[in-house]
């Protein structure tokens, strides 16, 4: 019950915060911001989405500014919520894990705002940061691999939405370390966040109304659609990013190889139609 409990109270907060936003947004208009101006938002969190979280977390961050507290202590605390929302998942404790993962997702958002504000960004905190992502995600995905250790089918989808998650990581590392632009796609690590902390959100709700059906999928439902909306998607953008990296590369070989035939003087060949190579 006190979980039930926890994860309405999470999801009237959300319905209140999303409330104001939209009177404040038709009182006085859209709060722009330089990061979601630049970022653009996507197709599973759209800007004003976006928008609305940073209007919320201004006053924190002039707060906690004003502490003098760094962007790394914030990253590093964020593994401390993340850590506990893993082991709340893995007893089952939904409702909790919501609240913790939640405060988790906003110190990961506030370090990067927090390090623009004071001047405090750096290469090493860009380290510490992917870092401490990294073993956030990993603490949420270990309690529903620990969760649903005995139920094959859902402990599929858990492996498959973190393999996504790893992946789109992974294929943008890559992309920066080879000195292309990193291919832009959808499952970034928001949208990842986002689905997961609405699943663990709801569950409380429909373990309630369903609690005597036999169905595991129609009792946990908001979890399974959420890990597997993430499994299904942050794969085929994979898939997407790792072409595109791929193509980027392959033209950067051309330009280059084509460049070194000029200079030594070797004549190129005129490019033919595909139906006469």
């Amino acid at each position: 019950m006190a979980d039930l409990v926890i994860a309405l109270g999470m999801i009237g907060i959300f319905a209140v915060l999303v409330t104001a936003y939209a009177l404040r947004s038709v009182i006085a208009g859209r709060v722009r911001h330089a990061r979601t101006d630049a970022d653009g938002g996507s197709l599973f969190v759209n800007k004003p989405t976006m928008e609305m979280v940073y209007w919320i977390l201004d006053p924190t961050i002039d707060f906690v500014a004003a502490l003098r507290i760094t962007p790394n202590m914030v990253t590093l605390f964020s593994l401390l919520p993340a850590a506990g929302a893993g082991v709340a998942i893995g007893f089952g404790w939904f409702g909790l894990a919501t609240a913790l993962a939640v405060v988790s997702t906003f110190c990961d958002i506030i370090d990067g705002l927090l390090a623009r504000k004071t001047g405090l960004s750096s290469g090493a905190g860009e380290v510490i940061d992917a870092a401490a992502d990294r073993y956030g995600e990993l603490f949420m995905f270990g309690g529903l691999v620990y969760y649903y250790r005995t139920h094959d089918q859902v402990l599929f989808i858990v492996l498959a939405a973190l393999t996504a998650s790893f992946m789109v990581s992974y294929a943008t590392a890559k992309a920066e370390a080879m000195g292309v632009p990193a291919p832009r796609g959808a499952m970034r690590r928001g949208e990842r966040a986002a689905y997961l902390i609405f699943g663990c959100a709801f569950t409380p709700v429909t373990q309630a109304l369903f609690g005597g059906s036999p169905s595991l999928a129609l009792r946990e439902l908001p979890i399974i659609l959420g890990m597997t909306i993430v499994a299904v998607v942050g794969n085929i953008s994979v898939i997407q990013r790792l072409m595109a990296v791929t193509a980027m590369l392959r033209e950067r070989e051309a330009a280059r190889a084509k460049q070194a035939d000029a200079e030594e003087g070797v004549p190129t060949k005129p490019d033919l139609p595909v139906g006469l190579v």
